[in-house]
């Protein structure tokens, strides 16, 4: 059934079947650019957290509950570019930019439920650092592979609840005013300026959600590293202490970048109001962090490194041997 479109460009609630992804502003030369941009990033970040989860896989240096939630991590990060850019690229190359209704909600349920996963599976990862330098000789029976895979499969959990409440109550909406979103995705902030009833409890719902698993994720990260801090510094050795503060340094970098640009979004309730910034705030979480993840772990990571390199070596021995 078509959309039926009032003269004032309004539309009928129960004739709504998609929505126009409006995405940015610009001309035919800047939908270029960005198309080239978003293109680019999406491959590196497609080829970085491949690489990242590959070489975890095949190197049994690897096999740890430091890497095997950096692993799921990459997987994640992989998961929510390819949840949302794909859809933009063609939406840019193409010229077509709507979506259907269950398009739209199913998009926003996997780009929440991944979204959440990152931010409980980084305060995971804290703990994982905290229990490693803080109880060394507990840490081989407190972080065993069973436990690993609980809090993984507990992220995700926690995570999926979050993405069904966000979802449920955001579609059971009636979209009545328009069907153009302001955004390149279909996301809570741009979706709630669409509905024609009170969104007070759905931003509430938001912001309390968000907010709250914001505020316990950090109040994790950084309670634990400050336990971390201490010991550190009593270390006598300096060659030990430049390791760990270089691998917690590349996890901190990483919480800070996400636990920023999310808060700066969802956190809080004027995140709800500037369509605009809350774009290139997405861009970031979006492209940037999953791009950057990869790269802030291996290069400063030397056990990273030295698995890539053992990687590449039996790459050409097998290619000489061949």
């Amino acid at each position: 059934m078509a959309i039926e479109v009032h003269r004032n460009g309004s539309l009928s609630a129960m004739s709504l079947q998609g929505f126009v992804l409006l995405g940015f502003r610009g001309g035919a030369e800047t939908q270029a650019l960005l198309f080239t941009v978003f293109l680019v990033l999406y491959v590196v970040t497609v080829l970085g957290n491949l690489t990242m989860i590959m070489v975890i896989t095949l190197d049994a240096r690897l096999h740890s509950p430091m890497y095997f939630f950096l692993k799921n991590l990459s997987f994640v990060d992989l998961c929510l570019s390819t949840v949302v850019v794909p859809n933009a690229l063609a939406s840019i190359f193409f010229s077509s930019k709507t979506i259907s209704f269950a398009g739209c909600a199913t998009q926003f349920f996997f780009f929440s439920l991944l979204a959440a996963t990152e931010a409980v599976l980084l305060a995971v990862m804290a703990y994982d650092r905290f229990m490693a330098i803080c109880s060394p000789l507990r840490y081989p029976v407190t972080m065993c592979p069973m436990t690993c895979v609980r809090l993984v499969l507990g992220t995700f959990c926690v995570a999926c609840l979050n993405s069904i409440v966000q979802t449920s109550l955001t579609f059971r909406l009636p979209f009545c005013s328009s069907n153009r979103i302001d955004h390149f995705y279909c996301d809570v902030p741009p979706l709630l300026q669409l509905a024609c009833a009170s969104t007070a409890l759905n931003e509430l719902v938001m912001f309390g959600i968000c907010g709250f698993i914001i505020v316990c994720a950090v109040f994790v990260v950084i309670i634990s590293y400050v336990y971390i801090t201490v010991t550190i510094l009593r270390m006598h050795s300096g060659s030990g202490r430049h390791k760990l503060f270089s691998t917690c340094g590349s996890h901190m970098t990483a919480v800070s970048l996400f636990y920023g640009t999310g808060f700066a979004v969802y956190g809080q309730p004027g995140g709800v109001a500037s369509m605009e910034q809350g774009k290139v705030v997405s861009i970031i979480y979006i492209l940037i962090i999953p791009m950057l993840n990869p790269l802030i772990y291996s290069l400063r990571n030397k056990d990273v490194k030295d698995a890539l390199r053992r990687l590449g070596q039996r790459h050409s021995l097998a290619k000489e041997s061949g």
